[in-house]
Order: structure tokens, then sequence, then C-alpha cells
């Protein structure tokens, strides 16, 4: 009989972490709902309270180690084995790289990054002693490419890429599967308040297909990246989910204008 799926999605009542939630649990598998913010885990609880005893919700920070020890360990034993974990949980800042202050980098470095580490490492421990298992790493097409305003978002992004990289090759003998994915632009709470109008059009002019993706096609991929039976030889990638933005190169900029800017009908 196969093991029950339970994933541990952090940042996962807002954005990309809670169409991750809504993922995991259309797939039949329990998770833990982990997040910061004591509003957006109110609203989940309400939201997702008709699923009962297979969803599980608490209050952490990514960035306190202790805290994220107590978390796993209360989950492992009220709710069962983790067979997964999606690092979502992060924050971006659009700055200039001359205006970027120590603290703000600090900041992403340690939320975005560390924390990411931190949780994968915990999880890491215990899913070697059952041999098996799959992390996620929400990362971002910043991290892959010099994008302006993101020194230290960026940074932080890229660094995931590359312990990414490193946990899984490190992982693969135990039977843990590390992988990431960089989204581009994504419909979130967080882009909203982030991209400007001026922003969102640099965006969606240099996006292939011309537009902001949506959380669930994050979602998608990161249940399959999840799912043994469906990528069970894929570790230590990053799939860009992007657009096509990280592989484009010269686009069409009458493409990207309103018809009337352009001259077409």
């Amino acid at each position: 009989m196969a093991q029950e799926q339970t994933v541990l999605v952090t940042g996962g009542a807002s954005g990309i972490g809670l169409a991750v939630v809504e993922a995991v649990l259309a797939e039949g598998w329990r998770v833990v709902v982990a997040d910061l913010d004591p509003k957006n885990l109110d609203r989940c609880r309400e939201a997702l309270g008709p699923f009962g005893d297979r969803v599980r919700f608490e209050s952490m920070n990514v960035a306190d180690e202790d805290t994220v020890v107590r978390v796993i360990a209360a989950c492992e034993a009220e709710l069962g084995p983790l067979t997964g974990v999606v690092n979502s949980a992060g924050t971006g800042r659009d700055v200039a790289a001359l205006d970027t202050s120590v603290e703000l980098f600090r900041m992403m470095l340690e939320v975005n990054l560390i924390g990411s580490f931190v949780v994968s490492r915990e999880a890491a421990r215990r899913m070697r002693e059952r041999g098996g298992g799959s992390i996620v790493n929400i990362a971002s097409v910043s991290g892959v490419t010099g994008n302006k305003g993101r020194v230290a978002y960026g940074a932080s992004k890229g660094g995931v890429i590359t312990m990414t990289k490193v946990m899984a090759v490190e992982l693969a003998s135990l039977g843990i599967r590390v992988n990431a994915i960089a989204p581009g632009p994504i419909e979130t709470p967080l882009v909203r308040e982030v991209h400007t109008p001026e922003v969102r059009s640099a965006w969606i002019a240099a996006v292939p297909q011309r537009r902001y993706g949506l959380p669930d096609e994050i979602a998608g991929t990161a249940v399959f990246l999840l799912d043994g039976r469906k990528s069970s030889y894929i570790t230590g990638q990053t799939i860009c989910v992007d657009g096509g933005f990280s592989t484009s190169g010269i686009l069409d900029a009458a493409a990207a204008m309103p018809a009337e800017a352009s001259g077409m009908r």
C-alpha cells in the first residue's frame, strides 16, 4: 500500500502557497499550511474547514530556526510523516542596488534563502529515516537572470537555486529529491503590491505570452514535482514557469502595444 502523502507548504495561506495547498488537497493528500500572517491563516481556516483533519494550520516564521524545528516535529507527531515540502514563504522588494540597505539585503536572505534552507534541512532529516521525500523550493526568474531592481531579491533567489542543486546531490542517495520552480511574473497579493503600472507594462512587454501567470500554474508544477510517481527521476532541476521570459531574445515591441498605438487594427 502506498504511503499517504503529507505536504508542508510554507507561505501557504496566500498567493502561490495557497494555490499549492488547494492543489495538494485536490490530490487527496494531507497538508500543513504554515504562514506568518494570522489574518491569512484565519481566512484559510474558514475556507478550508470542509477538509477537516486533512489540513493543519501552523503559525511559523521560517526565519526563526527554533520555531521551524518545533512545528515540523509537531506535524510529524500529530498529522503524519512528511513526504513533501514546498518552500513558498518569501518576501520581495523592488529597489535599485545603490538604494538597497544592508538591513534590507539581510532580511531578504533571512526569509527567502536561510528560511528555505532551515525548513528543507529539518524536513530532510526526518525524510532520510524513511528513505524518501520531495522538496520543492519556490525560486524566481530574478534568481536566473539580472532583473533591474532585484539585487537583494535576485541574490536570495539565486542562492535558493544553488542550494537546490547542492542538496539534490547530497540527498539523492537517501531517496530525497530536491527541485526548484522559478516563476516569472505571477498574479499574487505581493506582486500586486510591489509592481507599479510601469513595472507591469515592462514585464508584459518582455514575456512572450504577453501576460502574468496565475498561482494555479505554479501549483500544477509543484504537485508534479512532489509526486514520485510522475517525477521520480527528476532532481536538482530548476523549472522556469514564466511564459517564456527566461528563454526569450529580442521581442517584437509592436506586438506588446495596443493596436491603436502600434498602428495595427
